[in-house]
């Protein structure tokens, strides 16, 4: 699976960012994790994408999902998918 179709926008500190990763990586989703505060561009684009600040942010085949909320995120994966 490329990883195009899974971004999460991230920062080290954030604890829900981690769990929402180590989540993709328990049903073997490959994603692109896109550090905010390593490059204000990549903030920027986080910000452009869900019109807000905070993180993490999902983005599934196009669709946004703000937090780490498992049942979007499953129900984002199963509309692409993108379920292993």
């Amino acid at each position: 699976m490329n990883t195009d179709n899974v971004v999460i926008y991230t920062a080290n500190w954030c604890a829900y960012c981690h769990a929402a990763m180590e989540y993709l990586d328990k049903l073997g989703i490959k994603y692109a994790a896109k550090d905010v505060e390593s490059d204000p561009k990549i903030a920027q684009e986080a910000m452009d994408k869900s019109g807000q600040t905070g993180i993490p942010v999902l983005d599934i085949g196009g669709d946004l999902i703000i937090g780490f909320d498992r049942p979007k995120i499953d129900a984002a994966l199963k509309a692409h998918d993108l379920t292993v």
